[in-house]
């Protein structure tokens, strides 16, 4: 599977949750739901507490320079030292951030999925792998490949035959502090984008995790372009 190309994944609450059921998830648990916008009412609609932040965004040349930027800067200069469980995996397969935007938000939450399925096998492989022997592993095994392509069929949209997008996924998750003689604990908010050198350090979660997530979004990406191709779901407690 090396060298293919995905059809592009929908952002929308339907096509994601499609997506993850087919992988394991435990809906009755948790599901995707849309964020309607990022202003405090708007945030305070999304049901609490948010596991996982999964947005779709345009990607502009303002975008690629700062990516550059700050992939140089933690290179260079390093980032606090993040928690050494976090699963990240790096794409090499084209238009698949859908889906490795999805392993990376219920991969590093605590969702719970069927016994023996896809993501909870995955996750089993991943966890002694390095984040290129994890993308190799996405690559080689077509459990995904097929999930991704039922669930990229069943958007709202039709199926594009040009799939060149500027379109891409990436995930935020709430991760913990380690802990250490200098650290008291807490969380950081760590963005996990599979076209970056690595997890991203986004700083100190000191409010709700959706509102710091919202902040991110606001200086880092709406700042960047001015585009609206813009769409987020939260990972989220089901309904009782």
């Amino acid at each position: 599977m090396p060298g293919s190309r995905w059809i592009p994944l929908e952002s929308n609450p339907e096509v994601l949750n499609s997506w993850s059921e087919k992988a394991g998830l435990v809906l009755s648990q948790a599901q995707f739901e849309d964020v309607y916008g990022l202003d405090p009412e708007l945030l305070a609609m999304v049901p609490q507490p948010v596991k996982a932040v999964v947005l779709l965004f345009p990607i502009s040349e303002a975008l690629e320079n700062k990516r550059k930027e700050e992939d140089e800067k933690i290179k260079n200069a390093g980032q606090p030292h993040l928690d050494p469980t976090i699963l990240w995996i790096k794409q090499t397969i084209s238009n698949a951030c859908g889906t490795i935007g999805l392993l990376h938000a219920l991969a590093n939450s605590d969702a719970t999925f069927s016994p023996e399925s896809p993501i909870a096998q995955f996750i089993d492989e991943c966890k002694d792998r390095t984040p290129e022997a994890r993308a190799k592993l996405l690559e080689t095994t077509p459990l995904f490949a097929n999930i991704h392509a039922q669930a990229a069929s069943s958007g709202q949209t039709q199926v594009p035959t040009d799939l060149d997008t500027d379109l891409h996924f990436t995930c935020f998750v709430p991760a913990p502090v380690v802990r250490g003689p200098e650290s008291p604990g807490g969380y950081r908010i760590v963005e996990l984008d599979g076209r970056r050198a690595g997890p991203v350090d986004r700083g100190e979660c000191k409010n709700s995790f959706l509102e710091e997530v919202a902040k991110v979004v606001k200086e880092i990406y709406l700042a960047n372009t001015s585009s609206m191709q813009f769409s987020m779901v939260a990972l989220c407690p089901s309904p009782e």
